[in-house]
């Protein structure tokens, strides 16, 4: 059989109506972040096109083992999950940064397998990124009805309340949970729930405690890959800010403190400097050896994440391991 010469519909709800990038949010978002007394910038614009194509080479590092862990929980478990996530008929399964799906993949060839009936919604806010993907699971999942949306999480949700109706299993995978401090983990989860009802499920992917030297090297690699992912936000700001940030005056710098469960990342300044942004309005002043804070990465132990849930309205069902425990991905519903 030939595969379909269609494309896969795509919504789009992070553009304007003539198309172009709205950028107005990333400047308002990076001026909020400099004028902090503690300065710091917003993980999720990491992810243009050459940070995402960093973090597929951060993946494929030695030293990164959460997408090995995790790919290893969904390959051991994808037929139960599958069981688990049809046993109430057709359902919507919502993939929150979904990326390029490298994990999803094999869930949806396990329900796909078994002969499940579901509709896959990736979500996403890079449109490359879901182009690109709708692109690939046109060849290589042919029969798959396939609905990317392009936008942040809740305004994709919202659009999916009003415009599907039905069963929901929403996916959050990759530890992405562990990006918010606990308060805005919880008002996260909470904003979720509040788009779901009874029947419904979730299913999150966290990273647990271990050895405070292995979560340090996964976000310090020997490479450097890590530290160009991180620096590329910078050279993003000056090329879609209009910034003259001089990214070789600033180095990149993690730390781990493992009494709290937090992997903190930096980007560090060499020297005194001033830096301009144009389109934020906004003259930014560093102090030699003043820091940007760029990402949490919390970890967690499973009474952690289970009350997280109970929090948000959510019963755990179910918790998936890989081999050395070290990864799981936690199955809520909603009663």
């Amino acid at each position: 059989m030939g595969i379909p010469t269609t494309q896969f519909p795509m919504i789009e709800l992070s553009r304007r109506q003539d198309g172009s990038n709205d950028i107005s949010a990333f400047a308002r978002d990076v001026a909020e972040g400099l004028r902090q007394p503690r300065k710091t910038l917003p993980s999720r614009y990491f992810y243009d096109g050459t940070g995402s194509r960093l973090f597929q080479q951060i993946m494929e590092l030695p030293e990164y083992y959460l997408t090995r862990s995790e790919l290893e929980v969904l390959t051991q478990h994808k037929y139960e999950m599958a069981q688990l996530f049809s046993r109430r008929g057709f359902f919507h399964l919502i993939d929150l940064g979904a990326g390029d799906a490298l994990k999803t993949r094999i869930l949806l060839q396990g329900l796909s397998g078994q002969q499940k009936e579901f509709d896959y919604v990736p979500v996403d806010i890079s449109g490359d990124a879901m182009r690109q993907l709708s692109d690939n699971m046109r060849q290589q999942l042919p029969q798959l009805q396939v609905e990317a949306v392009v936008g942040e999480y809740f305004q994709a949700l919202e659009w999916l309340q009003e415009n599907k109706p039905g069963r929901k299993v929403v996916l959050f995978l990759g530890s992405n949970i562990g990006n918010f401090k606990p308060d805005e983990s919880i008002n996260f989860l909470r904003s979720i729930r509040s788009y779901l009802s009874p029947g419904d499920q979730l299913l999150m992917g966290v990273d647990l405690r271990k050895d405070p030297a292995t979560i340090l090297r996964a976000y310090n690699d020997a490479s450097g890959v890590t530290a160009a992912f991180n620096l590329n936000l910078l050279h993003r700001i000056n090329r879609e800010l209009d910034a003259n940030f001089k990214v070789d005056q600033f180095s990149h710098h993690a730390m781990y403190n493992p009494q709290e469960g937090v992997m903190r990342s930096f980007l560090v300044s060499k020297a005194e400097q001033e830096v301009y942004i144009q389109k934020a309005g906004l003259t930014v002043h560093f102090d030699s050896w003043e820091a940007i804070h760029t990402e949490n990465s919390c970890k967690y132990t499973i009474p952690q994440v289970e009350e997280m849930g109970r929090q948000c309205g959510f019963r755990p069902e179910t918790v998936f391991y890989d081999n050395r425990q070290g990864f799981a991905d936690v199955l809520f519903s909603i009663d």
